[in-house]
């Protein structure tokens, strides 16, 4: 297997067991469980923000509080958390994501630069 495949299957391998081990600890089932997931990017991308802030001094009170590399770590965050939060709704996410790529691609390349 090449590397960039070993890649791509360790991180569908990665989001799945994340998504395992939420599972097995979630204290709320259901719908409100599955809201409750996808609440969680919310909170993701204000610790992006803070990030930013952080990373540019903006606030005054505070300074430079953080690295640009806090907010690529932050930025990886959102989107493990996005990809688990799919989880949560198909078991069949890296189908259903790939599928979106695939569009999304298309899409991009038909705009003109």
């Amino acid at each position: 297997m090449n590397d960039e495949r070993a890649g791509t299957a360790a991180l569908w391998n990665t989001v799945d067991d994340l998504w395992h081990r939420l599972e097995a600890g979630q204290p709320v089932h259901g719908r409100e469980g599955l809201l409750l997931r996808m609440l969680k990017l919310s909170e993701e991308v204000g610790e992006v923000a803070e990030a930013v802030i952080g990373a540019t001094g903006q606030n005054p009170r505070k300074g430079v509080t953080h690295t640009w590399q806090d907010v690529e770590a932050e930025l990886c965050d959102v989107a493990l958390t996005a990809l688990v939060a799919l989880r949560t709704l198909t078991p069949d996410t890296r189908e259903v994501f790939e599928r979106h790529l695939e569009r999304v691609a298309a899409r991009s390349s038909k705009r003109p630069d």
